[in-house]
């Protein structure tokens, strides 16, 4: 890897709904102040698309990192990116051209075959470059970047309106595949992590948020949902993180937003500092309407 990319910093290589990238300096304030010194060992266990990874791996000596998510085709992004960019940047190449040079019925076409030989190939359980490269070129060119399936576990999402959407950044790819050169990656629950997760560490939890209405619109990435019975084991299972002594910071949403008598996580973190925080998100079932609202950021520390 040329000392270029090594020193260059990473940045997310996906779109990601609820991405923490406007929020990074609240998030970054709540750091440890031992990162990168006593606490020697970051794992964020619903990477989603790595903002703060990126981070805490572009500024921190940080001795070993863990990641892991569900959503299986991120995972394998992760894991090509890191292990042979150089076959993704030709695939990501090739199809980037196709794509700026067709007129715009043939995008929709190319598009939307794209989109059916992904899901064919990831109800195969591909682990192809193919798949990965696809997965990318449907992030940059879907309707507002989300990742959504169906019942089935298709993925559903339409095409958005971009007129020369990046979709091979050759240069972040290649920097993002440095960065992870010594990161674990998993697919799986977030409780895997707990074999990696001890007193010197800093782990970042960004699980799916708790809608703030029973009508909200959310995006899901996965078939199961994640409810407030999700939420409290979450909770249960950060209680032992702490025990044991690693440094943990969680994010949600918060629900007094709309309901200012709704102080689930207050209780459920009640032993945590809770610091509310300002973020622009979609606040309608639309989708299209932004506006700020708070969000949680709880730390046992």
């Amino acid at each position: 890897m040329s000392q270029l990319y090594i020193n260059a910093n990473a940045r997310p290589f996906v779109k990601w709904a609820g991405g923490k990238s406007q929020i990074l300096d609240e998030i970054r304030a709540k750091y440890p102040h031992e990162l990168g010194r006593r606490i020697k060992k970051y794992a964020e266990p619903f990477v989603g698309g790595g903002a703060v990874l990126f981070d805490v791996l572009n500024h921190y000596s940080v001795e070993e990192a863990y990641i892991s998510d569900i959503n299986r085709e991120l995972v394998h992004a992760y894991a090509t990116i890191r292990d042979n960019p150089a076959d993704l940047i030709e695939a990501l190449r090739e199809i980037e051209i196709g794509y700026h040079t067709a007129d715009d019925e043939n995008r929709k076409e190319l598009y939307y075959a794209n989109r059916d030989k992904f899901n064919s190939l990831k109800f195969m359980l591909d682990t192809s470059v193919e798949l990965v490269a696809l997965f990318i070129f449907l992030n940059r060119t879907c309707f507002n970047g989300l990742y959504r399936v169906n019942s089935k576990g298709g993925y559903n999402v339409p095409q958005g309106s971009y007129r020369m959407p990046s979709i091979c950044d050759e240069n972040n790819i290649r920097a993002v595949s440095s960065k992870l050169q010594e990161v674990t990656i998993v697919h799986g629950d977030y409780r895997r992590a707990a074999d990696f997760i001890d007193n010197e560490t800093f782990a970042y939890f960004d699980p799916p948020y708790r809608p703030l209405s029973t009508t909200a619109n959310f995006t899901s990435y996965a078939q199961n949902g994640f409810d407030d019975n999700s939420q409290a084991e979450l909770a249960a299972f950060i209680n032992e993180l702490t025990v044991r002594g690693a440094y943990i910071l969680v994010s949600n949403s918060d629900p007094t937003n709309t309901d200012e008598a709704d102080n689930f996580f207050d209780i459920l973190y009640a032993s945590y500092r809770i610091t509310r925080i300002q973020a622009s998100r979609a606040i309608n079932s639309i989708g299209n309407g932004r506006g700020k609202v708070r969000e949680l950021l709880i730390a046992n520390g």
